[in-house]
């Protein structure tokens, strides 16, 4: 099987010439695809090669190659005309069709040399099915992948210019899917109002060629149709006549789609009494794959983003060179939709579902694609994504899919590693949902793991993928590895091996705290100490050596349980390496505008024990103290209070990407203790999250005070109480993208009306 973001045609033709195969079978869903694809052999293989239709009134049965519909090809008067070995090689476009009755009729038949199929969609949705898993279908074997990313980088697309814009209609994904639409919010969707929005964008950032020659992506068949209507009694700017579009679905023939694809295509001095351009196709989704029309210079999205796999395959109608144009311009326009946070997932490529890793690429916009190619979000839809973000719903099902999706291509159960080496769901989110991968194995495949790990070997893999998972620091990890396969770990040999390894000596405080972590102690409360204190995996001899204790040797003797601490192990070094490892060579063992939670500080600092629970704005440990701040406080609903209790309102902000001010604790005067632990420390850490709904903090580095002034801010009981204002010097600037992304705010839903209407 190969998999592609484009030229799949042009690759199995080469492919063909290459390979030296005479006789050839491409078999496709639709006529006018055969016709497409006949055309592009023709432009590789030597004329010598004679080439015919199968299907749509072609009967070319004896051409050496033959380019044949599956409806026509699967009837057997049809297929008998051929003998079972007749094909070299049988090629399938859109093989993630492959499953369905009509092609498995195809291919129980044929016995061809080999079998060779193409799609950029393998992952369909029921391929949990037994039958229905296109990578089963082809004995996993993958020739080629590329993904978007890749194929931008490598020059194989037309650059694109993608921008999010806030819609101006309200209309949720429920209403908008529901089989019957209430009048208001069908009005919502086809008002004038958003029509002149969407041409005043549409003709704000127009396109690439002559004319607009554009595809418009709707929710609904009614709206899609009610939206061409609207278009057509509108004037274009650009021309200065009524638009001309109509709208394409599922109930359109084979010939209407054809008709319809040559008028978008053709140039003005084309048009006939019989046949005048048009400037936008209006549709719902049959123009999601197979359709080549590559003089496309403008893709309109106006639909939630169900999915990265859709939205790829919607922007993908655009990205096909063509001759006069330059690049294609999207237009998204979003909503308040939940899944709002899969247009950056789709955008990126990354399918980790990190809340954090997907802000990041809202942040770094263009960065996310190679190439020419831009990312803009307008301020409104940057925080629509970002309030996506922060509330992303049904997550057990994204792991599951992903899960699926990885099974099928591996062919056996995948562990966290897989999850991590293949770009799935991050393992992290995973543990986040179930606490352990053995209880996600349970809920998935039931009866098979069910009761296979013991309650004591259970709670072991609980507490490791609660501390040591995250690839913080190495020591905890590199002892349990050690453990896997020897009862004795000698220190000099550790010390040697780590040096070599990682380029840094051992730090003993460190691991002497690691020690005391695999022991079981890195808890807040009492009752937890109780339930992780007997995992018995370490001792210390006191002799310059570390011992395996007897119960984790036992448990390990277990296959399943062996594997899935294995499995936390390896996540976790990955992890460091790609992430932490450059803290420890800087000696300080936090990364710049990487993210660590209280606990992330608590094992780092070798605090002994999980110190969040007393980690609030300040914490003071050693030489070290630690600054965190919610750059967006969260506001009471109680009119009686000035702000949530425990969270108030305090003026902490960035002046520029040097300068912060920060407001100390209500209660703390100038010369409190507390504000004496803050100036006297050594070493002074930001950390600053956007909101609340963030659960992590960004590093932001290390600060200087620069002065210091007693001030008063009133409790929630009206009281005036003392605070210390101070104003901090960065030693490093903060990143501007990061910056931006802290300051921006997230508009209440009348604010977004305001706004548009202010346009």
């Amino acid at each position: 099987m190969t998999r592609a973001g484009t030229g799949k045609t042009y690759a199995s033709a080469f492919a063909m010439r290459e390979l030296g195969f005479k006789r050839v079978l491409f078999l496709v869903h639709r006529g006018q695809l055969a016709r497409q694809t006949k055309k592009s052999y023709e432009k590789v293989l030597d004329k010598s090669v004679s080439m015919g239709l199968l299907g749509a009134g072609y009967r070319e049965y004896d051409a050496d190659y033959v380019f044949a519909t599956v409806q026509t090809l699967n009837r057997e008067e049809h297929l008998l005309k051929y003998n079972p070995e007749e094909f070299d090689c049988i090629i399938l476009d859109e093989a993630h069709h492959s499953s369905a009755n009509s092609y498995q009729k195809v291919m129980n038949y044929f016995k061809p040399k080999l079998w060779l199929g193409m799609t950029a969609t393998p992952d369909k949705r029921d391929d949990d099915i037994e039958g229905r898993n296109i990578y089963e279908i082809f004995n996993h074997q993958i020739a080629y992948e590329i993904r978007l990313q890749q194929a931008m980088e490598e020059n194989f697309l037309c650059p694109f210019h993608y921008f999010g814009i806030s819609d101006v209609s309200f209309v949720d994904e429920k209403q908008i899917k529901a089989k019957k639409i209430t009048e208001r919010d069908f009005n919502l969707l086809t008002g004038d109002e958003r029509v002149r929005h969407i041409i005043k964008q549409a003709n704000y950032y127009g396109y690439s060629g002559e004319r607009v020659k554009g595809l418009i992506f709707c929710s609904r068949v009614d709206e899609s149709v009610e939206l061409s209507n609207k278009f057509n009694q509108m004037i274009n700017p650009e021309t200065g006549k009524l638009y001309r579009t109509i709208s394409l679905n599922g109930d359109a023939s084979e010939e209407e789609r054809q008709n319809a694809f040559e008028r978008l295509a053709m140039n003005e001095e084309e048009a006939n009494e019989q046949m005048q351009p048009l400037d936008y196709i209006f549709s719902v989704e049959i123009l999601n794959e197979g359709v080549d029309i590559v003089e496309v210079n403008q893709v309109v999205m106006l639909r939630p983003t169900e999915s990265p796999i859709v939205f790829i395959q919607q922007l993908g109608r655009g990205l096909r060179k063509a001759d006069g144009k330059e690049y294609v311009v999207v237009l998204d326009f979003i909503g308040n939709y939940n899944n709002n946070f899969m247009i950056p997932v789709a955008l990126s490529g990354d399918r980790t579902y990190n809340p954090d890793t997907i802000r990041k690429y809202v942040i770094s916009g263009n960065s996310t694609i190679p190439g020419a190619s831009t990312i803009h979000f307008d301020e409104i839809a940057k925080d629509k994504i970002f309030a996506s973000i922060d509330r992303i719903k049904g997550m057990k099902s994204i792991i599951r899919e992903s899960y699926i999706t990885l099974k099928n291509r591996l062919g056996r159960v995948p562990y966290l590693l897989d999850f991590y080496e293949n770009g799935e769901v991050d393992p992290l989110v995973i543990i986040k949902e179930y606490k352990t991968y053995q209880a996600f194995l349970e809920s998935v495949e039931k009866e098979v793991y069910i009761g296979q790990i013991s309650e004591e070997e259970l709670v072991t893999l609980e507490y490791l993928s609660k501390t040591v998972l995250s690839g913080a620091r190495p020591y905890e990890l590199e002892i349990l590895k050690r453990f896997l396969k020897n009862e004795i770990i000698h220190l000099d040999t550790l010390q040697q091996e780590f040096q070599k390894k990682y380029g840094y000596a051992i730090d003993e405080a460190s691991f002497e705290n690691a020690v005391d972590v695999l022991k079981g102690h890195f808890v807040s409360k009492e009752e937890e100490y109780k339930k992780y204190c007997h995992i018995d995996i370490v001792n210390n001899t006191g002799t310059n050596m570390l011992q395996r204790m007897t119960g984790f040797a036992d448990r390990l003797l277990h296959l399943e349980f062996y594997k899935q601490v294995d499995d936390i192990i390896e996540v976790g070094l990955r992890r460091y390496k790609d992430k932490f490892a450059v803290g420890e060579k800087q000696d300080n063992p936090f990364v710049l505008y990487e993210k660590y939670s209280r606990r992330d500080v608590s094992l780092l600092m070798n605090c002994g024990k999980d110190l969040s629970s007393t980690m609030y704005g300040m914490k003071r440990i050693g030489d070290n103290v630690f600054i965190f701040v919610t750059y967006h406080k969260e506001t009471s609903a109680d009119k009686e209070k000035n702000y949530v209790d425990g969270k108030p309102d305090y003026a902490d902000v960035f002046e520029d990407n040097m300068i912060f001010r920060w407001d100390s604790q209500i209660g703390r005067g100038i010369d409190s203790s507390y504000m004496e632990e803050v100036s006297t420390a050594p070493r002074k850490h930001l950390l600053v999250k956007k909101s609340d709904a963030e659960t992590n903090f960004y590093y932001m580095g290390l600060f200087d005070i620069v002065n210091m002034e007693a001030d008063k801010k009133k409790d929630n009981n009206g009281k005036e109480r003392d605070i210390t204002k101070v104003k901090v010097k960065m030693r490093h600037p903060v990143r501007e993208d990061l910056l931006r992304y802290l300051q921006s705010n997230i508009a209440e839903k009348e604010d977004y009306n305001c706004f548009i209407k202010g346009l």
